[in-house]
């Protein structure tokens, strides 16, 4: 079993490096983003689906530890991620096999998301869960500037095109989070159609 204290220092730890060393730069994958999107997003859609005790404990620590390899780069952080975990976790009393639920759970954030549990499904659906939610557009818009800061930038009809596209393809993949994220990303595709058609 993990224990409250170990899983408490794995979040602070994951909490002082995501604090001290993010580029202010990184205006949606930020601190906000992991503690009050992913995390908050990871214990409702986890306690939903019945997931309670050690596996919520490995659950949120995938969720605070899921984007910390932004503080090396952004191209393939999931994978520094993952290593990350891999290297601080032990210390804090993870054994491999905890280590390894983690970082596969990590792993499912990847895009196109391929959950293969039921824990990553969680991640999976945590992680994007700002599409069925209400700041929709504004976190949208934190996005287009972040990628414009790493060198992507994006006329309005191609971001909102692209946005338009993949939130229609996109699916949870947990019934919890079908049931509490679905109407209002059936909203943001409306809203997103309608700045579409003003800009034609």
């Amino acid at each position: 079993m993990i224990n409250p204290q170990s899983y408490a220092r794995a979040r602070q730890y994951a909490l002082t490096r995501l604090e001290k060393e993010l580029s202010p730069n990184l205006v949606y994958h930020s601190l906000y983003h992991t503690r009050d999107e992913v995390v908050l997003s990871a214990e409702v859609l986890a306690v939903k689906e019945g997931i309670s005790g050690e596996s919520l404990h490995l659950m949120c620590t995938a969720a605070w530890f899921h984007d910390i390899g932004f503080i090396e780069q952004a191209d393939g952080h999931e994978k520094i991620g993952a290593r990350i975990a891999s290297e601080a976790l032990p210390g804090f009393g993870y054994n491999p096999e905890q280590v390894e639920i983690v970082t596969g759970a990590i792993f499912a954030t990847i895009l196109p998301q391929f959950p293969t549990t039921r824990l990553e499904q969680v991640m999976a659906d945590a992680d994007l869960s700002v599409l069925g939610g209400k700041e929709f557009l504004p976190r949208s818009a934190d996005l287009r500037r972040e990628r414009a800061f790493l060198g992507r930038e994006y006329s309005d009809v191609e971001w909102y095109r692209g946005q338009l596209n993949f939130i229609r393809q996109h699916q949870y993949f947990t019934a919890s989070a079908r049931a509490l994220l679905d109407p209002q990303k059936k909203l943001n595709i409306g809203a997103l159609e309608q700045i579409l058609a003003s800009l034609s």
